[in-house]
């Protein structure tokens, strides 16, 4: 059974920005099996509406996970689940 990673709450007043909180908060749903590999995540479009977020920081977070090879885009397939993290 996997471990439900809680939900996204970006903090405004962190250092870090928000794509990359985005990203850690993905990336903690892939190590906690939630989005296991092969798992297809939403459209950028989906996940800035799940995370209350720009499209362009949407963009950015799924850009941040293939830089930590976490996941691999296909053009017009989608961004799929590579490894756990």
């Amino acid at each position: 059974m996997s471990k439900r990673v809680d939900p996204f709450e970006p903090d405004p007043d962190s250092p870090v920005y928000v794509y990359v909180q985005v990203a850690d908060h993905i990336a903690a749903r892939i190590a906690a099996g939630e989005l296991p590999a092969g798992a297809r995540l939403p459209g950028e479009r989906d996940l800035a509406d799940e995370y209350g977020v720009s499209v362009a920081t949407a963009r950015r977070a799924v850009a941040e996970l293939r830089d930590r090879d976490l996941v691999q885009t296909v053009p017009v397939k989608g961004t799929f689940v590579t490894r756990q993290a």
